[in-house]
């Protein structure tokens, strides 16, 4: 099954004229991101998780998945008071370009940074008010199952990627598709849950 335009691609150009920003710091790591066909989750989706972070106003959030810090540089800039965000990932060369990233945007005072397996990193943190996945496909099941005594009274998951081009349509074409599509099930039944269809697909998860 070929690869599905979940928006049109010229309403998302529009949607990302809208959102211009002169940080350099952004833009750097957007150009990064193209030179190295490094996937992020793009202006648009790291708008909505900026707006979802300052709403929300968390203590704690945690990504399971931070690649160079990109969506890591939204919930950052986003943070207030003492609120804390973790970011793993299982490359140290990705960490430590999300480290030099957000120092240079002065985005790292309350940032730990973390490496090896995200959600064994996860496991040893308490009361997470967002928990954000974008890591292995394969497993954003295991994570939000293995999780969700870590989670807050009211926490939020959000996970990126869950429609995969389009390809849920016809889950049993390969392992990952079908493993995004068992996981979308099971936050159904779980959580209170909603897909945005925004970009890839954003899921957006909150404690019963």
């Amino acid at each position: 099954m070929d690869k599905i335009f979940i928006n049109h691609p010229e309403i998302e150009k529009y949607i990302f004229s809208l959102l211009e920003d002169d940080d350099p710091v952004l833009k750097e790591m957007e150009e990064l991101a193209e030179k190295l066909n490094f996937p992020i989750v793009g202006r648009i989706v790291g708008k909505l998780l900026y707006l979802i972070t300052k709403i929300k106003k968390p203590k704690l959030v945690v990504e399971i998945g931070s690649g160079f810090g990109y969506s890591g540089y939204w919930f950052a800039k986003a943070l207030q008071g003492s609120g804390k965000l973790v970011l793993s990932d299982y490359k140290g060369e990705n960490i430590q370009l999300a480290k030099e990233f957000l120092q240079k945007a002065n985005l790292d005072k309350n940032v730990i940074f973390e490496v090896g397996d995200g959600v064994e990193i996860a496991k040893r943190y308490k009361d997470i008010d967002i928990l954000f996945l974008d890591h292995e496909k394969s497993r954003y099941k295991e994570a939000a199952d293995a999780l969700k005594e870590n989670l807050s009274k009211e926490a939020l998951v959000i996970a990126d990627n869950v429609l995969w081009y389009g390809k849920v349509l016809k889950p049993e074409q390969s392992k990952k598709v079908k493993a995004i599509d068992e996981f979308n099930r099971y936050m159904i039944k779980h959580f209170d849950t909603t897909i945005i269809p925004v970009r890839d697909g954003l899921l957006l998860a909150q404690k019963r």
